[in-house]
């Protein structure tokens, strides 16, 4: 796994990292890469919701609302965060998550 810090850019309000692919946006690429496993706020590292909400559709055939809080809540750690936890070790870059 490696830890990707955010580039942050407030005039544009925009996040990236640099991915395999380039510099990518972490609202529109990472939000949705199977590699993203969690997102670093201050000292810990938080799991990714949208791969938990995907577990939880795969589990428990729960309703696609909870894709949509998932990303919501995903919007919300990438504010508050640092960097994203990657294990895209091949650099293979962005792969759909679903």
């Amino acid at each position: 796994m490696k830890t990707l810090a955010f580039q942050r850019d407030t005039a544009k309000n925009r996040v990236t990292v640099a991915c395999a692919m380039g510099s990518v946006s972490v609202y529109s690429s990472c939000a949705y890469c199977r590699h993203c496993q969690a997102i670093k706020v201050g000292e810990r590292f938080l799991p990714s919701p949208q791969i938990q909400a995907l577990r939880n559709l795969r589990h428990q055939g729960a309703a696609d609302e909870t894709l949509m809080t998932a990303g919501m809540m995903f919007n919300a750690l990438v504010r508050d965060g640092s960097a994203v936890e990657c294990d895209d070790d091949t650099s293979q870059g962005f792969e759909k998550l679903y």
